[in-house]
Protein backbone atom coordinates (compact mmCIF):
# COMPACT_ATOMS: atom_id res chain seq x y z
CA UNK A 1 0.00 0.00 0.00
CA UNK A 2 1.56 3.17 -0.76
CA UNK A 3 0.49 6.14 2.08
CA UNK A 4 0.25 9.78 0.20
CA UNK A 5 2.50 11.94 2.61
CA UNK A 6 1.14 15.46 3.35
CA UNK A 7 -2.45 14.80 2.34
CA UNK A 8 -4.66 17.46 2.06
CA UNK A 9 -6.91 17.62 5.16
CA UNK A 10 -9.83 15.72 4.83
CA UNK A 11 -12.19 18.47 6.04
CA UNK A 12 -10.41 21.17 4.07
CA UNK A 13 -10.46 18.86 1.19
CA UNK A 14 -14.50 18.26 1.28
CA UNK A 15 -15.31 22.64 2.52
CA UNK A 16 -13.01 22.66 -1.11
CA UNK A 17 -15.29 20.44 -3.34
CA UNK A 18 -18.42 21.55 -1.55
CA UNK A 19 -17.71 25.37 -2.59
CA UNK A 20 -16.76 23.77 -6.26
CA UNK A 21 -19.32 22.28 -6.70
CA UNK A 22 -21.99 24.43 -5.64
CA UNK A 23 -20.64 26.45 -7.90
CA UNK A 24 -21.01 24.18 -10.36
CA UNK A 25 -24.72 24.02 -9.89
CA UNK A 26 -25.22 27.96 -10.13
CA UNK A 27 -24.04 27.28 -13.99
CA UNK A 28 -26.91 25.07 -14.90
CA UNK A 29 -25.00 22.93 -16.32
CA UNK A 30 -24.51 20.05 -13.29
CA UNK A 31 -27.33 18.64 -11.00
CA UNK A 32 -26.60 15.24 -9.58
CA UNK A 33 -25.01 13.16 -6.47
CA UNK A 34 -20.75 13.34 -5.92
CA UNK A 35 -19.32 11.18 -3.38
CA UNK A 36 -15.62 11.56 -2.86
CA UNK A 37 -13.55 8.95 -0.70
CA UNK A 38 -9.94 8.55 0.24
CA UNK A 39 -8.32 5.51 2.33
CA UNK A 40 -11.79 3.82 3.04
CA UNK A 41 -13.41 7.33 4.61
CA UNK A 42 -16.02 9.09 2.74
CA UNK A 43 -14.75 13.03 2.44
CA UNK A 44 -18.12 13.75 0.85
CA UNK A 45 -21.26 12.35 -0.19
CA UNK A 46 -23.66 14.80 -1.48
CA UNK A 47 -27.10 15.40 -4.11
CA UNK A 48 -26.94 18.87 -5.63
CA UNK A 49 -29.79 20.14 -7.71
CA UNK A 50 -32.88 18.27 -8.39
CA UNK A 51 -33.71 14.77 -9.30
CA UNK A 52 -36.69 15.85 -11.01
CA UNK A 53 -37.52 19.20 -11.87
CA UNK A 54 -41.41 19.06 -12.51
CA UNK A 55 -42.06 17.88 -8.68
CA UNK A 56 -38.82 20.04 -7.01
CA UNK A 57 -37.60 16.68 -5.56
CA UNK A 58 -33.80 17.24 -4.87
CA UNK A 59 -30.98 14.95 -5.08
CA UNK A 60 -29.40 13.10 -2.58
CA UNK A 61 -26.52 9.96 -1.97
CA UNK A 62 -29.59 7.39 -2.64
CA UNK A 63 -31.00 8.75 -5.85
CA UNK A 64 -30.91 6.31 -8.65
CA UNK A 65 -29.21 7.36 -11.68
CA UNK A 66 -28.33 5.72 -15.39
CA UNK A 67 -24.99 4.91 -15.88
CA UNK A 68 -24.99 4.50 -19.09
CA UNK A 69 -21.04 2.97 -20.03
CA UNK A 70 -20.41 2.18 -16.27
CA UNK A 71 -22.06 -0.55 -16.86
CA UNK A 72 -19.53 -1.95 -19.46
CA UNK A 73 -17.35 -3.08 -16.14
CA UNK A 74 -20.21 -5.17 -14.46
CA UNK A 75 -20.46 -7.00 -17.79
CA UNK A 76 -16.32 -7.85 -17.87
CA UNK A 77 -16.64 -8.63 -14.74
CA UNK A 78 -19.69 -11.35 -15.17
CA UNK A 79 -17.13 -12.42 -18.20
CA UNK A 80 -14.50 -13.00 -15.52
CA UNK A 81 -16.41 -14.38 -12.65
CA UNK A 82 -17.73 -17.03 -15.69
CA UNK A 83 -14.18 -17.75 -16.40
CA UNK A 84 -13.31 -18.98 -12.82
CA UNK A 85 -16.42 -21.13 -13.13
CA UNK A 86 -15.03 -22.87 -15.97
CA UNK A 87 -17.79 -21.51 -18.22
CA UNK A 88 -15.72 -19.48 -20.88
CA UNK A 89 -12.60 -18.33 -21.41
CA UNK A 90 -11.42 -14.96 -22.97
CA UNK A 91 -8.91 -15.92 -25.51
CA UNK A 92 -11.59 -18.75 -27.23
CA UNK A 93 -13.54 -17.71 -30.16
CA UNK A 94 -17.04 -16.43 -29.43
CA UNK A 95 -18.03 -18.94 -32.25
CA UNK A 96 -17.48 -21.63 -29.21
CA UNK A 97 -20.63 -19.62 -27.74
CA UNK A 98 -22.70 -17.86 -30.50
CA UNK A 99 -21.64 -20.66 -33.58
CA UNK A 100 -23.61 -18.69 -35.55
CA UNK A 101 -22.28 -15.40 -35.24
CA UNK A 102 -20.86 -14.07 -38.65
CA UNK A 103 -17.08 -13.93 -38.33
CA UNK A 104 -16.91 -15.77 -35.08
CA UNK A 105 -14.63 -17.71 -35.43
CA UNK A 106 -11.83 -14.89 -35.73
CA UNK A 107 -13.17 -12.96 -32.53
CA UNK A 108 -12.30 -13.46 -28.89
CA UNK A 109 -14.40 -12.80 -26.04
CA UNK A 110 -11.15 -10.75 -25.35
CA UNK A 111 -11.81 -8.67 -28.70
CA UNK A 112 -15.13 -7.82 -27.37
CA UNK A 113 -13.84 -6.43 -23.79
CA UNK A 114 -11.54 -4.40 -24.88
CA UNK A 115 -13.13 -3.00 -28.40
CA UNK A 116 -10.68 -4.47 -30.74
CA UNK A 117 -13.37 -6.84 -32.39
CA UNK A 118 -13.94 -4.56 -35.28
CA UNK A 119 -17.40 -4.82 -34.96
CA UNK A 120 -19.21 -1.81 -35.82
CA UNK A 121 -21.15 0.26 -32.97
CA UNK A 122 -24.98 0.00 -33.21
CA UNK A 123 -25.15 3.80 -31.44
CA UNK A 124 -23.30 5.12 -34.42
CA UNK A 125 -25.61 4.20 -36.81
CA UNK A 126 -27.69 6.72 -39.12
CA UNK A 127 -30.90 5.22 -38.25
CA UNK A 128 -29.97 4.38 -34.26
CA UNK A 129 -32.39 7.84 -33.19
CA UNK A 130 -35.09 6.47 -35.22
CA UNK A 131 -35.08 3.66 -32.78
CA UNK A 132 -34.98 4.82 -29.58
CA UNK A 133 -38.70 3.73 -28.76
CA UNK A 134 -38.16 0.29 -30.00
CA UNK A 135 -38.21 -2.70 -27.34
CA UNK A 136 -35.38 -4.81 -28.73
CA UNK A 137 -34.36 -8.45 -27.44
CA UNK A 138 -31.05 -9.07 -27.46
CA UNK A 139 -31.25 -11.45 -30.34
CA UNK A 140 -32.89 -8.63 -32.29
CA UNK A 141 -30.40 -6.03 -31.43
CA UNK A 142 -27.29 -8.26 -32.17
CA UNK A 143 -29.20 -8.58 -35.52
CA UNK A 144 -29.17 -5.14 -35.93
CA UNK A 145 -25.61 -5.06 -36.54
CA UNK A 146 -23.93 -8.49 -36.88
CA UNK A 147 -24.34 -8.92 -40.87
CA UNK A 148 -22.63 -5.69 -41.37
CA UNK A 149 -18.60 -5.82 -42.50
CA UNK A 150 -15.94 -6.03 -40.33
CA UNK A 151 -14.38 -2.19 -39.63
CA UNK A 152 -10.98 -3.89 -39.38
CA UNK A 153 -9.65 -7.48 -38.64
CA UNK A 154 -9.91 -8.57 -34.94
CA UNK A 155 -7.01 -7.64 -32.77
CA UNK A 156 -5.16 -5.41 -35.16
CA UNK A 157 -6.74 -1.97 -33.17
CA UNK A 158 -9.12 -0.62 -31.38
CA UNK A 159 -12.16 1.29 -31.92
CA UNK A 160 -14.72 1.74 -29.24
CA UNK A 161 -17.87 -0.77 -29.98
CA UNK A 162 -21.42 -0.76 -27.70
CA UNK A 163 -22.39 -3.71 -30.61
CA UNK A 164 -19.67 -5.47 -28.80
CA UNK A 165 -20.66 -5.40 -25.15
CA UNK A 166 -24.25 -6.43 -26.45
CA UNK A 167 -22.41 -9.20 -27.57
CA UNK A 168 -21.04 -10.23 -24.38
CA UNK A 169 -24.56 -9.61 -22.74
CA UNK A 170 -25.66 -12.36 -25.20
CA UNK A 171 -23.04 -14.37 -24.09
CA UNK A 172 -23.38 -14.31 -20.32
CA UNK A 173 -27.01 -14.89 -20.63
CA UNK A 174 -26.02 -18.83 -23.36
CA UNK A 175 -23.51 -19.86 -21.17
CA UNK A 176 -24.65 -18.69 -17.25
CA UNK A 177 -28.45 -20.08 -18.65
CA UNK A 178 -29.97 -16.22 -16.95
CA UNK A 179 -30.79 -13.15 -17.97
CA UNK A 180 -28.19 -10.69 -17.65
CA UNK A 181 -30.21 -8.86 -15.05
CA UNK A 182 -30.60 -11.84 -13.41
CA UNK A 183 -26.95 -13.05 -12.84
CA UNK A 184 -25.69 -9.75 -11.94
CA UNK A 185 -28.35 -9.32 -9.63
CA UNK A 186 -27.56 -12.44 -8.08
CA UNK A 187 -23.23 -12.50 -8.51
CA UNK A 188 -22.53 -9.41 -8.21
CA UNK A 189 -25.10 -6.67 -6.26
CA UNK A 190 -26.56 -8.80 -3.93
CA UNK A 191 -22.94 -10.02 -2.54
CA UNK A 192 -22.04 -6.66 -1.91
CA UNK A 193 -25.33 -5.35 -0.91
CA UNK A 194 -26.19 -3.25 -3.81
CA UNK A 195 -29.71 -2.82 -2.98
CA UNK A 196 -29.83 0.28 -5.15
CA UNK A 197 -28.55 -1.27 -8.52
CA UNK A 198 -29.74 -3.54 -11.40
CA UNK A 199 -30.92 -3.09 -14.94
CA UNK A 200 -33.21 -0.03 -15.52
CA UNK A 201 -36.86 -1.12 -16.62
CA UNK A 202 -38.84 2.22 -17.50
CA UNK A 203 -42.39 0.56 -16.72
CA UNK A 204 -41.18 -0.86 -13.38
CA UNK A 205 -41.52 1.67 -10.46
CA UNK A 206 -37.82 2.96 -8.71
CA UNK A 207 -38.24 4.83 -6.01
CA UNK A 208 -35.73 7.55 -6.17
CA UNK A 209 -34.87 7.55 -9.76
CA UNK A 210 -33.60 10.39 -11.04
CA UNK A 211 -35.14 12.09 -14.27
CA UNK A 212 -32.93 12.92 -16.83
CA UNK A 213 -32.64 16.45 -18.89
CA UNK A 214 -30.65 18.47 -21.51
CA UNK A 215 -30.30 21.84 -20.42
CA UNK A 216 -29.82 24.51 -23.34
CA UNK A 217 -27.79 27.31 -21.32
CA UNK A 218 -31.06 29.44 -20.24
CA UNK A 219 -33.66 25.99 -19.90
CA UNK A 220 -33.84 22.74 -19.36
CA UNK A 221 -35.80 20.23 -21.20
CA UNK A 222 -36.82 16.80 -20.45
CA UNK A 223 -34.50 14.65 -22.64
CA UNK A 224 -35.36 12.29 -25.48
CA UNK A 225 -36.79 8.78 -24.57
CA UNK A 226 -34.78 5.43 -24.94
CA UNK A 227 -35.99 2.51 -24.68
CA UNK A 228 -33.78 0.34 -21.95
CA UNK A 229 -33.68 -2.33 -23.78
CA UNK A 230 -31.71 -0.88 -26.24
CA UNK A 231 -28.43 0.01 -23.99
CA UNK A 232 -28.35 -3.43 -23.31
CA UNK A 233 -24.80 -4.51 -21.01
CA UNK A 234 -23.27 -1.64 -22.70
CA UNK A 235 -25.29 0.34 -21.08
CA UNK A 236 -28.39 -0.47 -19.10
CA UNK A 237 -27.81 -0.22 -15.77
CA UNK A 238 -28.59 2.33 -12.77
CA UNK A 239 -27.08 2.87 -9.39
CA UNK A 240 -26.24 5.45 -6.53
CA UNK A 241 -23.02 6.74 -5.80
CA UNK A 242 -23.07 5.04 -2.66
CA UNK A 243 -24.01 1.52 -4.43
CA UNK A 244 -20.80 2.66 -6.36
CA UNK A 245 -18.55 3.21 -3.93
CA UNK A 246 -19.31 -0.51 -2.42
CA UNK A 247 -18.46 -1.51 -5.66
CA UNK A 248 -15.34 0.28 -5.98
CA UNK A 249 -14.31 -1.15 -2.49
CA UNK A 250 -14.77 -4.57 -3.15
CA UNK A 251 -12.10 -4.31 -6.31
CA UNK A 252 -9.24 -4.06 -3.52
CA UNK A 253 -10.58 -7.98 -2.47
CA UNK A 254 -11.47 -11.08 -3.71
CA UNK A 255 -15.08 -10.50 -2.34
CA UNK A 256 -15.96 -10.34 -6.58
CA UNK A 257 -13.47 -11.20 -8.35
CA UNK A 258 -10.16 -13.17 -7.77
CA UNK A 259 -7.05 -10.92 -8.32
CA UNK A 260 -5.66 -12.68 -11.68
CA UNK A 261 -9.23 -12.40 -12.94
CA UNK A 262 -8.96 -8.45 -11.28
CA UNK A 263 -5.16 -8.14 -12.94
CA UNK A 264 -7.03 -9.09 -16.00
CA UNK A 265 -9.68 -6.49 -16.13
CA UNK A 266 -6.88 -3.41 -15.59
CA UNK A 267 -4.00 -4.75 -17.52
CA UNK A 268 -3.94 -1.85 -20.59
CA UNK A 269 -4.32 -4.24 -23.69
CA UNK A 270 -5.33 -1.56 -25.91
CA UNK A 271 -4.34 1.21 -26.90
CA UNK A 272 -6.63 4.01 -27.58
CA UNK A 273 -5.29 6.58 -29.61
CA UNK A 274 -1.38 5.29 -30.40
CA UNK A 275 -1.02 8.99 -31.98
CA UNK A 276 -2.20 11.09 -28.62
CA UNK A 277 0.99 12.60 -26.91
CA UNK A 278 -0.25 10.76 -23.21
CA UNK A 279 -1.65 7.45 -23.62
CA UNK A 280 -4.68 5.77 -22.34
CA UNK A 281 -5.16 2.22 -22.59
CA UNK A 282 -8.28 0.15 -22.68
CA UNK A 283 -8.76 -3.11 -20.41
CA UNK A 284 -12.05 -4.86 -19.80
CA UNK A 285 -14.66 -1.73 -18.95
CA UNK A 286 -11.91 0.12 -17.77
CA UNK A 287 -9.71 2.90 -19.16
CA UNK A 288 -6.59 2.92 -17.72
CA UNK A 289 -4.24 6.30 -17.91
CA UNK A 290 -1.52 8.55 -16.12
CA UNK A 291 -3.32 11.76 -14.35
CA UNK A 292 -1.62 14.54 -12.03
CA UNK A 293 1.86 12.12 -12.24
CA UNK A 294 -0.46 9.17 -10.77
CA UNK A 295 -1.99 5.57 -12.21
CA UNK A 296 -5.73 5.90 -12.86
CA UNK A 297 -8.75 3.74 -13.56
CA UNK A 298 -11.80 5.33 -14.63
CA UNK A 299 -15.13 4.70 -17.13
CA UNK A 300 -17.16 7.32 -18.06
CA UNK A 301 -21.15 7.03 -19.36
CA UNK A 302 -23.36 9.07 -21.32
CA UNK A 303 -26.80 8.17 -21.90
CA UNK A 304 -30.34 10.22 -23.04
CA UNK A 305 -30.50 12.95 -20.11
CA UNK A 306 -27.47 11.43 -17.84
CA UNK A 307 -23.77 11.54 -17.78
CA UNK A 308 -21.23 9.30 -15.09
CA UNK A 309 -17.95 8.86 -13.96
CA UNK A 310 -15.88 6.78 -11.39
CA UNK A 311 -12.40 7.50 -11.64
CA UNK A 312 -10.29 5.69 -9.15
CA UNK A 313 -6.71 6.17 -8.28
CA UNK A 314 -5.49 3.06 -6.21
CA UNK A 315 -2.27 3.45 -5.21
CA UNK A 316 -3.56 6.65 -3.25
CA UNK A 317 -7.20 4.47 -2.45
CA UNK A 318 -8.78 7.56 -3.93
CA UNK A 319 -12.04 7.14 -5.78
CA UNK A 320 -14.59 9.93 -7.44
CA UNK A 321 -17.88 9.26 -8.62
CA UNK A 322 -20.04 11.81 -10.22
CA UNK A 323 -23.68 10.64 -11.72
CA UNK A 324 -25.40 13.63 -13.38
CA UNK A 325 -28.85 13.95 -14.59
CA UNK A 326 -28.16 16.85 -16.88
CA UNK A 327 -27.17 15.35 -20.49
CA UNK A 328 -24.54 17.99 -21.26
CA UNK A 329 -23.03 18.02 -17.67
CA UNK A 330 -19.05 17.79 -18.03
CA UNK A 331 -18.76 15.00 -15.74
CA UNK A 332 -15.06 14.32 -16.62
CA UNK A 333 -14.30 17.62 -15.91
CA UNK A 334 -15.47 17.66 -12.22
CA UNK A 335 -14.38 14.21 -11.55
CA UNK A 336 -10.61 15.76 -12.82
CA UNK A 337 -11.35 19.07 -10.77
CA UNK A 338 -12.05 17.53 -7.54
CA UNK A 339 -8.79 15.08 -8.04
CA UNK A 340 -6.88 18.20 -8.47
CA UNK A 341 -8.19 19.66 -5.19
CA UNK A 342 -7.24 16.72 -3.72
CA UNK A 343 -3.86 16.63 -5.01
CA UNK A 344 -3.40 20.19 -4.95
CA UNK A 345 -2.76 20.76 -8.03
CA UNK A 346 -4.33 23.92 -10.14
CA UNK A 347 -8.20 24.10 -11.04
CA UNK A 348 -10.74 26.88 -11.92
CA UNK A 349 -13.98 27.37 -10.49
CA UNK A 350 -16.77 26.88 -12.51
CA UNK A 351 -18.77 30.39 -13.44
CA UNK A 352 -21.68 31.58 -15.65
CA UNK A 353 -21.41 32.65 -18.48
CA UNK A 354 -22.27 36.05 -20.00
CA UNK A 355 -23.21 37.49 -23.38
CA UNK A 356 -21.47 40.47 -24.68
CA UNK A 357 -22.75 43.18 -27.23
CA UNK A 358 -20.16 42.89 -30.33
CA UNK A 359 -20.13 44.39 -33.89
CA UNK A 360 -21.25 41.13 -35.80
CA UNK A 361 -19.20 42.40 -38.58
CA UNK A 362 -16.31 41.13 -36.51
CA UNK A 363 -17.76 37.14 -36.67
CA UNK A 364 -16.26 37.59 -40.87
CA UNK A 365 -12.46 37.48 -39.73
CA UNK A 366 -13.71 34.39 -38.09
CA UNK A 367 -15.35 32.38 -40.88
CA UNK A 368 -13.79 29.64 -41.97
CA UNK A 369 -12.09 26.04 -41.04
CA UNK A 370 -10.39 24.83 -38.65
CA UNK A 371 -8.90 21.38 -38.23
CA UNK A 372 -8.69 20.02 -34.55
CA UNK A 373 -7.00 16.72 -35.73
CA UNK A 374 -6.60 15.15 -38.80
CA UNK A 375 -10.13 14.49 -40.26
CA UNK A 376 -11.81 16.70 -37.74
CA UNK A 377 -12.80 20.04 -38.89
CA UNK A 378 -14.38 22.77 -36.93
CA UNK A 379 -16.63 25.17 -39.31
CA UNK A 380 -17.51 28.37 -38.36
CA UNK A 381 -20.22 30.51 -40.39
CA UNK A 382 -21.64 33.58 -40.24
CA UNK A 383 -25.60 33.66 -41.06
CA UNK A 384 -28.28 37.06 -40.10
CA UNK A 385 -25.55 39.04 -37.53
CA UNK A 386 -24.71 35.40 -35.80
CA UNK A 387 -21.61 33.16 -35.46
CA UNK A 388 -22.16 28.83 -35.66
CA UNK A 389 -19.79 26.19 -35.00
CA UNK A 390 -19.81 23.30 -36.26
CA UNK A 391 -17.42 20.16 -35.80
CA UNK A 392 -17.10 17.13 -38.59
CA UNK A 393 -20.24 14.78 -37.89
CA UNK A 394 -22.32 16.86 -35.60
CA UNK A 395 -25.00 19.26 -35.65
CA UNK A 396 -24.63 23.45 -36.23
CA UNK A 397 -25.02 25.33 -33.29
CA UNK A 398 -24.64 29.14 -32.65
CA UNK A 399 -22.06 30.16 -30.05
CA UNK A 400 -22.55 33.85 -28.10
CA UNK A 401 -19.50 36.05 -27.45
CA UNK A 402 -18.53 37.19 -23.64
CA UNK A 403 -15.21 38.75 -25.46
CA UNK A 404 -14.61 40.04 -28.90
CA UNK A 405 -12.42 36.86 -29.57
CA UNK A 406 -13.94 34.40 -26.71
CA UNK A 407 -17.22 32.82 -27.36
CA UNK A 408 -19.15 29.89 -25.58
CA UNK A 409 -21.75 27.29 -26.66
CA UNK A 410 -25.05 27.03 -24.67
CA UNK A 411 -25.95 23.58 -25.40
CA UNK A 412 -23.06 22.38 -24.32
CA UNK A 413 -20.10 23.65 -21.29
CA UNK A 414 -17.16 24.28 -24.09
CA UNK A 415 -15.89 27.59 -25.06
CA UNK A 416 -13.83 28.98 -28.20
CA UNK A 417 -11.03 31.45 -27.96
CA UNK A 418 -10.04 32.53 -31.78
CA UNK A 419 -6.48 34.28 -31.80
CA UNK A 420 -6.16 36.60 -34.41
CA UNK A 421 -3.50 37.95 -36.46
CA UNK A 422 -2.33 41.92 -36.66
CA UNK A 423 -4.88 42.04 -39.75
CA UNK A 424 -7.74 40.87 -36.89
CA UNK A 425 -8.41 37.89 -38.72
CA UNK A 426 -7.86 34.59 -36.88
CA UNK A 427 -4.87 31.95 -37.73
CA UNK A 428 -6.35 29.67 -35.32
CA UNK A 429 -9.01 28.86 -32.87
CA UNK A 430 -8.79 27.27 -29.04
CA UNK A 431 -11.44 24.99 -27.92
CA UNK A 432 -11.74 24.71 -24.21
CA UNK A 433 -14.09 21.50 -23.23
CA UNK A 434 -13.75 19.39 -20.00
CA UNK A 435 -11.06 21.02 -18.53
CA UNK A 436 -8.67 20.53 -21.52
CA UNK A 437 -7.59 23.16 -24.17
CA UNK A 438 -7.26 21.90 -28.12
CA UNK A 439 -5.55 24.19 -30.67
CA UNK A 440 -7.22 23.78 -34.19
CA UNK A 441 -5.22 25.63 -36.98
CA UNK A 442 -6.69 27.45 -39.59
CA UNK A 443 -6.81 25.78 -43.08
CA UNK A 444 -8.40 28.13 -45.02
CA UNK A 445 -6.83 31.30 -46.74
Amino acid sequence: MVVQQNKLDSQVAANAIATYLKAYLETGYFMGTVLVAREGEVLLSNGYGLANLEHNIAHTPQTKFRLGSITKQFTATAILQLQEQGLLQVDAPISTYLPNYPNGEQITVHHLLNHTAGIPSYTSFPDYPQKWRTVMSVDELIAWFSDKPLEFTPGDRHNYSNSGYAVLTKIIETVSSQSYADYLQHHIFQPLEMTNSGYDIYEKILPNRASGYTFFGDYYQNAAFLEMSIPSGAGGLYSTVEDLYKWEQSLYTDAILSEPSRNAMFAPTAVINPDADQKAYYGYGWIINTYYERDRLFHSGGINGFRTIISRYPKDQIVVIVLSNVETASSDRIANDIAAILFEKPYELPKQRHTIEVDSALYEAYAGNYELVPGVILSITTESGHIFAQLTGQERYEIFPESPTEFFWKVVEAQLTFVVDGNDKATSAILHQNGQDMTALRVDS
